[in-house]
């Protein structure tokens, strides 16, 4: 694999844009080319300022010394976006879904340090509904990785015949309620300010209609996020998430936990929507 060391945070939204005229001709498939590229920059300090701001739209406490766990994929994501925007990247920037992630830290980033921020494509791999792809961030501080996380993305495209879905029910009875949020239409708008994902299926209901969805959807980052802030989830760690339904803005999600380390967010009628594990380190 070859590193490619850069200067300065890829703006995203010429990402975004490059993307978009490249997923039309894209073709996903599980034995496809994928880059070979790990991207690293070096020397990364945190802008304290939208720290701030991601910390009041996650609900995190705000000026604590430690990075949120989840702020990581923050500083990581203009990185995987030009992976994932370019001509090699296989799979398709638009409808691309965002479906698990695993957070592994080793040591609590402090908010005021310096990091090298290291992203690279581990693989695809066959799905029922198409490829997905493991796409790696990592942390490193001094040379020693601090923070590391796998995320998965799913192209969905025709795999020839499709056996009849199984429920996705787990078997287990709902999470204990903890807590209900009223979630307002904005939510996606302002964590888009917060952490520069501002994919238009969060913005509006006119942008999400053009996609599909009959509202503006939040974030699959931000609903993770919300739950660990109310978990609080901190020190070593390591956290498993699935993103299992989209959370349409505005709406009413409850908070569930069994004390331990399970946690899920659920909806009307209890559909799930996210559902992960905390463990200690």
């Amino acid at each position: 694999m070859t590193a490619v060391t850069l200067t300065a945070v890829p703006a995203l939204a010429p990402l975004l844009a490059r993307g978009a005229l490249r997923s039309p001709f894209k073709r996903p498939a599980a034995d496809a080319a994928f880059p070979r590229t790990r991207l690293v920059l070096p020397g990364l300090r945190v802008d304290l300022v939208k720290l701030a701001a991601y910390e009041r739209v996650c609900g995190f406490p705000t000026g604590a010394s430690a990075l949120p766990v989840t702020y990581p994929h923050v500083l990581g994501f203009p990185l995987a976006m030009r992976l994932m925007s370019g001509r090699d990247f296989p799979l398709p920037l638009l409808g691309l879904v965002h479906t698990s992630i695993e957070i592994t830290q080793r040591a609590a980033p402090a908010a005021d340090g310096a990091y090298d921020v290291e992203v690279w494509v581990e693989g695809l791999a066959p799905h029922r509904r198409g490829t997905e792809a493991t796409v790696v961030t990592a942390l490193r501080s001094a040379g020693q990785t601090v923070w590391e996380s796998r995320s998965t993305y799913l192209a969905r495209h025709r795999t020839g015949p499709v056996p009849p879905s199984e429920p996705r029910a787990d078997g287990r009875a709902p999470l204990p309620a903890v807590a209900e949020w009223d979630l307002g239409g904005d939510v996606g708008r302002r964590y888009g300010a917060a952490s520069g994902d501002r994919n238009p299926i969060h913005l509006y209901p006119l942008t999400a209609r053009l996609f599909g969805f009959p509202r503006a959807i939040a974030h699959g980052m931000w609903t993770v996020a919300r739950c660990l802030a109310a978990h609080g989830t901190g020190g070593t760690a390591v956290v498993r998430a699935e993103f299992r339904a989209p959370v349409l803005l505005p709406g009413t999600v409850t908070y569930g936990a069994d004390g331990g380390g399970r946690f899920e967010l659920r909806g009307g009628g209890g559909r799930v929507h996210v559902s992960g594990e905390v463990r200690a380190g």
